[in-house]
């Protein structure tokens, strides 16, 4: 809900990407906000999502948006890295039955091992920077979802139930070495929970990057009445970009359907960007979009489960600094409760459940702060290390 950001968006109401400057799909998306919005910084998928400039709060629809990697306003201290071309290609293809394969993004070694899961629209890219950290302490992987990236699309609808089977197969088809200590950014720490409670025994520990503000109706009923009229419209863009892709006229030159595609990310190389362009031409891609968005709606709305719990099981959770730091005074604080209320109620599933907060970072952490993100994971590493002999 209020994990994606992507441009300039400081909890988008949609999608938001974040990036320098602001992808045509973004300002279509931001001028649709007749009311007040606030706008959350995302990366979203693939590139076209990248730079949106939304409503802030809509992390709802942006908050899965999460995925690109490009460099965030709230991290202009940060030394600004190029994604590595070797994100251009496929790494590993898991065959999963029936025509599916999921794209699979391993290194390092070691007895342990990290699965990061990144938010709603992103992909295995969003990670560029944790991943290699992460690399000199353990075995690290991350994954394209289904419809993302080099993964072939999955059935729909796309939700949580659809998102967890996926990785309960990826795991077993790749022989991934359980229990992993699982990593998940926004919607991606949705997605590791409800892992961890369907499939305790695979999950060692957990590290949730900025979990997205859940219930926001509760704390800011204005936000979430300005959101509700505005998602009707959203959704009708989406539409028209999924058609358009279905009929492959997303290359086009025609003016309103190359603002589905935004512009090129100053971070990432010409051949990077080429292909970012071919892989949200098409039609699967959108679908995949549209189906994860409608989701995310029945993800967000409802508080955390009175039902959930984890245990003893390590879980740390980083809360951001600047997520809403572009909303406005009307929905701040509402917003901010809101978020503070629902990772505070994800704290309290485990009896070993840690808040941190990170300073200077948006809701982008992996991108903004990487190294605190690496801090959390090592500290959960050793507290699942086996004892020594």
């Amino acid at each position: 809900m209020t994990e994606v950001s992507r441009v300039n968006c400081t909890k988008c109401r949609s999608l938001c990407p974040s990036g320098p400057k602001p992808l045509n799909f973004l300002r279509r998306l931001q001028s649709m906000k007749k009311p007040a919005r606030h706008s959350l910084r995302a990366i979203s998928g693939r590139h076209a999502l990248n730079t949106m400039h939304l409503k802030a709060g809509s992390a709802l629809l942006l908050v899965m948006l999460f995925g690109q990697a490009q460099a965030t306003d709230a991290s202009h201290a940060a030394k600004q890295q190029r994604m590595p071309d070797s994100y251009a290609q496929a790494a590993k293809l898991i065959d999963l039955g029936q025509g599916r394969v999921l794209n699979l993004r391993c290194s390092g070694s070691g007895p342990q091992t990290v699965l990061l899961e990144a938010g709603a629209l992103a992909d295995s890219s969003t990670w560029f920077k944790v991943q290699p950290l992460l690399a000199t302490h353990a075995r690290v992987c991350a994954y394209d979802r289904a419809g993302f990236g080099f993964s072939s699309e999955g059935p729909l609808p796309r939700d949580l139930d659809a998102d967890v089977a996926d990785l309960h197969a990826l795991i077993q088809h790749a022989a991934l070495a359980t229990p992993l200590v699982m990593v998940g950014h926004s919607l991606g720490s949705n997605i590791v929970r409800q892992y961890a409670s369907r499939y305790p025994a695979d999950v060692s520990a957990m590290v949730l990057l900025d979990p997205p503000a859940q219930d926001i109706g509760r704390f800011a009923p204005a936000w979430q009445k300005d959101e509700d009229t505005l998602s009707g419209q959203r959704f009708a863009f989406l539409h028209q970009c999924e058609a358009a892709a279905e009929k492959h006229e997303l290359t086009t030159t025609n003016k309103e359907l190359s603002q589905c595609l935004g512009g090129p990310d100053p971070n990432a190389s010409a051949k990077l960007n080429a292909v970012n362009l071919a892989l949200m031409s098409k039609p699967a891609y959108w679908r995949t979009v549209v189906s994860v968005l409608q989701n995310n709606l029945a993800v967000f709305k409802p508080p955390v489960s009175k039902q959930e719990t984890h245990g003893s099981t390590p879980l740390i959770v980083l809360s951001a600094a600047n997520t809403y730091a572009d909303a406005l005074p009307r929905d701040r604080k509402g917003l901010e409760e809101a978020r503070a209320h629902t990772q505070a109620q994800i704290v309290a599933t485990s009896s070993r459940g840690t808040l941190v907060h990170v300073a200077d970072t948006s809701h982008e952490i992996q991108i903004d702060q990487p190294n605190a993100v690496v801090k959390a994971v090592v500290q959960a590493l050793e507290m699942v290390q086996p004892a020594s002999k």
